[in-house]
Order: C-alpha cells, then structure tokens, then sequence
C-alpha cells in the first residue's frame, strides 16, 4: 500500500487503513504508538512504517461492525466463500465477510465501491483500476480521492 500512495498519492489517490483485530487477535496493540510498532515490527513487520493514514482499531465484521464496512461490504461481493472459523474473533459469521487483514476496497471519488481484492492481492493489481478512477475523476472535473 505504501508503494500505491507513493505512485499515485501526487494524483490524489489516499489509502486509508483501519487496523482491526477480529482475525486470529492479531492485532491487539492499544491505539498509536503500540499498533504502530506492531505493524513496523510484526505484521508486516521488517521496519514497515505506513505512509498513509492509519484510523483507530475498529471491527469489520460481525456484531459490532464499524458502519463504513457495512456499507463497503453491501457493495462488493465477497472474497471467499469460505473462512477459518477458528481463527476468527467476531460474531455473527456473515457471508459477505471482510476475509482477512489486508483485503482491500477501491473507492471512487464520488463513494462508489469499484473493487474488493482479497487479502493476499499484491496491491499493484489495483493499479488499472485506480488510473480509471483517477482518469474517471478528472473526466468529471473533480479533485479525486479514492482509497
């Protein structure tokens, strides 16, 4: 994701991050400085440090659900059709589940959810959609921010 904002932050594309611990409670580091040591020394890990905007820990999924991913989820088909139930820290189990840490959702300048990726997707596999969006924006005459 760091790579994506560095390519096209200049054009107006934001990635948005919302750290979450409802898979296997891998992220269960206080807000600020504890997730983002977490994320610079576990997952990913290497001395990552994000360079987009990281929101406070929220749920993706399940009873307690941030409402951005609801309407997110209404709007994409889901990833799978199949989760590992054990490792997951939320009910209820809904189909149109967020899969795993890391899937992703590209939305465009006007809210539009234009693609859901699921969580092993090398980011880079959104790069044509997010020149559409971008191009999409500009056609409209609008300052882009998509995500």
């Amino acid at each position: 994701m760091n790579a994506l904002n560095s390519q096209y932050g200049s054009q107006g594309f934001v990635v948005l991050g919302f750290p979450c611990n409802n898979f296997n409670k891998q992220e269960p580091g206080a807000n600020g400085t504890e997730i983002l040591n977490g994320v610079k020394y576990v997952r990913p890990g290497g001395g990552f440090v994000p360079n987009f905007q990281l929101f406070e820990k929220i749920d993706v999924n399940g009873a307690s659900e941030h409402k951005l991913f609801t309407y997110l989820k209404s709007n994409c088909p889901p990833t799978t059709t199949t989760f590992n139930t054990p490792l997951l820290f939320y009910a209820p189990i809904r189909s149109s589940d967020v899969a795993w840490n890391w899937e992703s959702f590209l939305v465009g300048y006007d809210g539009r959810v234009v693609k859901r990726t699921p969580p092993a997707t090398d980011p880079f596999a959104l790069a044509a959609d997010i020149e559409s969006e971008l191009a999409r924006a500009r056609a409209a005459g609008v300052s882009p921010i998509i995500g």
